[in-house]
C-alpha cells in the first residue's frame, strides 16, 4: 500500500483526533469558567487516539502521504506506548499542586501538540518528516519544561532545554543534508540502496552518521548529548518531567532505530541485520552505549535531589536499550520493544510516587522519603521499593526481565565486553536506588515533618503500575509477544 496526502487521512485517525483536540481545547479554554473540565477533556481525547492507534495494527499497512510515513506494526507499538505516556502525564497534571492557576488550557494544548509529534517520530520514514516531527516536539517540549513562569529553576530549564536542542537539531540537519547530497533523496529505504549501489563513501557516511545521531542521542539522553537532562528535569513541572522521561525517550528511540535500521543497515532475511559496507556505526554505538550507562550511574550515586537521581538514572536506562540497538538482531530489537514496556512502567510509577511525596510535604530531595513508611506513607513506600528494585533489575520483577533480554541479545553475539559493563553498572545502580529505600525504611522520621496522605486517583494508577511490574516479572509472554509482533518495518 503507497498512498497519496488524500488517500492516507482515512489511516490518519489517531493523529487526526489529536489535532482536532488541540484547536477544540483552545477554543474552549476561552469560554469553560472550570479550567480542569479541560484535564478531563484531555485526558479522554488521549484515551481514544490510543485505541485507534491499537486498532491501526490490525488493519492495513504500509507508506502514507507519498512514503513520508510508515503504518506499520512498529509505529503502532511506539504509539500506544507514547499515548500511555500522555495519558500518565495528563493523569499527573490533574492533581499536581505545582500546576494550580498556570494556565491550563495552553498547557493541555501543548501536551496534545507534543503527543501529536510523538506520534509522527513514530512513524517518519523520511529525513524531512522526522526532522519536522522532531523539532515541532522539541519546540513544545521547550515551553512545557519552562511552563512554571514564577520559578526561575522552571525557567532556567527551558533555556538550557532550547540551547541543547538547537546544537543537536543543527548537527542532526547538517548530517541529513550530506546524506541527501550523496543519494539524492530522503527517503530511509531509498537511502540505504543508494549508499549500499554508491560504496566508496564510508568516511563521509560515518561523518553524517554521528552528525545524525547526535540529533537522536538527545532525544533519548546518550552521552554526549545528554547535559540538559539533569537541569530539565529537575526545573520542569513533575508531570512533565515524567513526559519527557518515558514519552520523549520512546519517541527518540523510535526514530534511531527505524532510521538506522532500514537506512543504514540491510536484512539479511534471518533474524539479522547487517551494516552497510564502509560504515561501521555498531561501533560507535557500543562505545556510546557504555559510556552511557557508566556516566549515568556514576553521577547519580552522589544526587539528593530525586528529580535529578532519577534524570542520570534515564541516562543509564538509554545504555542499557543501546544494548540491544548494537546488536543487529531482531531479538536485539525485540528486548528493546519489551524493555520500553517495562521502562514505562516503573519509571512512571517512580515519578507518580515522587508526586504524592512532592504534593504532601512540598520536597522533591531525599528528606522527603525519610520515614515514609512510617509517617503513613506504608503503601507508596512499598510502591515506590518495588519500582527502585525493578529499575535495579532484581528479579522477581518486570525490570529483570527487560535486563535479561538485553543481556541474552548481548551475549549471543558474544560482545563480552559489553555485558561486562552492563552488568557492572547494574551492580552500581542498586546503591541508589537502594538509598531511597533505605530512607524510607530504616531512617526515622524527625518532628516537623509531614503525614503522608495519599490522594485517590494517583494511588490508583500507582497500583495499576505496581501490579504491572510484578505480573509482568514472573508472566511476561503477553508482553514478548507485543514486542514480537512490533518489530516489523515495512518494507524492509
Amino acid at each position: 500500500m503507497d498512498l497519496g496526502n488524500i488517500e492516507s487521512l482515512a489511516y490518519s485517525a489517531p493523529e487526526l483526533l489529536l489535532g482536532v483536540a488541540v484547536v477544540v481545547v483552545l477554543m474552549l479554554d476561552l469560554f469553560l469558567k472550570r479550567k480542569d473540565v479541560l484535564g478531563v477533556i484531555t485526558l479522554f481525547v488521549i484515551v481514544f487516539a490510543t485505541l485507534a492507534a491499537k486498532l491501526q495494527g490490525a488493519g492495513d499497512q504500509g507508506w502514507l502521504f507519498n512514503r513520508m510515513l510508515a503504518l506499520d506494526s512498529f509505529a503502532v507499538f511506539f504509539k500506544v506506548i507514547l499515548g500511555l505516556a500522555a495519558f500518565g502525564t495528563v493523569w499527573m497534571s490533574l492533581s499536581s499542586k505545582e500546576l494550580e492557576n498556570e494556565h491550563p488550557g495552553e498547557y493541555y494544548v501543548l501536551v496534545l501538540a507534543c503527543t501529536l509529534g510523538m506520534f509522527y517520530m513514530a512513524s517518519a520514514t523520511n529525513m524531512l518528516m522526522a526532522y519536522l516531527a522532531l523539532e515541532f516536539v522539541s519546540q513544545t517540549s521547550y515551553i512545557l519544561a519552562g511552563f512554571l513562569r514564577g520559578n526561575r529553576r522552571s525557567s532556567e530549564a527551558a533555556l538550557k532545554y532550547l540551547i541543547y536542542g538547537g546544537v543537536a537539531s543543527g548537527a542532526m540537519v547538517y548530517g541529513m543534508s550530506l546524506l541527501f547530497g550523496l543519494t539524492g533523496t530522503l527517503d530511509y529505504q531509498m537511502l540505504g540502496d543508494q549508499l549500499t549501489a554508491a560504496g566508496g563513501n564510508g568516511p563521509i557516511v560515518f561523518i553524517a552518521t554521528t552528525l545524525i545521531l547526535a540529533g537522536f542521542g538527545y532525544k533519548i539522553a546518550m552521552v554526549p548529548f545528554h547535559m540538559w537532562a539533569p537541569d530539565v528535569y529537575e526545573g520542569a513541572p513533575l508531570p512533565i518531567t515524567a513526559f519527557l522521561a518515558v514519552g520523549s525517550k520512546a519517541a527518540g528511540m523510535a526514530m534511531l532505530l527505524r532510521f538506522f535500521y532500514p537506512g543504514l543497515s540491510e536484512f539479511n532475511g534471518d533474524g539479522t541485520w547487517t551494516a552497510i559496507e564502509g560504515v561501521d556505526w555498531p561501533s560507535l554505538v557500543v562505545l556510546a552505549s557504555m559510556i552511557t550507562m557508566t556516566m549515568g550511574n556514576l553521577a547519580a550515586l552522589r544526587q539528593d535531589n530525586i528529580k535529578r537521581l532519577l534524570a542520570y538514572s534515564s541516562i543509564a536506562h538509554a545504555g542499557y536499550m543501546l544494548m540491544g540497538f548494537v546488536v543487529l538482531t531482531d531479538d536485539g530489537l525485540k528486548a528493546i520493544l519489551f524493555y520500553t514496556v517495562v521502562y514505562y512502567l516503573m519509571n512512571l510509577g517512580a515519578f507518580l510516587v515522587l508526586l504524592m511525596v512532592l504534593n504532601n510535604s512540598g520536597r522533591e530531595d531525599l528528606e522527603g522519603f525519610r520515614g515514609l513508611a512510617w509517617r503513613g506513607g506504608a503503601l507508596p513506600a512499598a510502591a515506590m521499593a518495588i519500582f527502585m528494585f525493578s529499575l535495579a533489575g532484581l528479579p522477581p520483577f518486570a525490570g529483570f526481565i527487560g535486563k535479561f533480554y538485553l543481556f541474552a541479545a548481548v551475549v549471543d553475539k558474544e560482545m563480552w565486553l559489553l555485558a561486562i559493563v552492563g552488568g557492572l553498572n547494574s551492580v552500581i545502580a542498586l546503591y541508589y536506588y537502594a538509598r531511597i529505600v533505605k530512607a524510607m525504611y530504616l531512617e526515622n522520621p524527625v518532628d516537623g515533618d509531614p503525614i503522608m496522605v495519599a490522594d485517590l486517583p494517583n494511588s490508583i494508577l500507582v497500583g495499576v503500575m505496581v501490579a504491572g511490574t510484578v505480573v509482568f516479572g514472573v508472566y511476561w509472554t503477553p508482553v514478548i509477544n507485543f514486542a514480537e509482533q512490533s518489530i516489523q518495518f515495512w518494507g524492509r
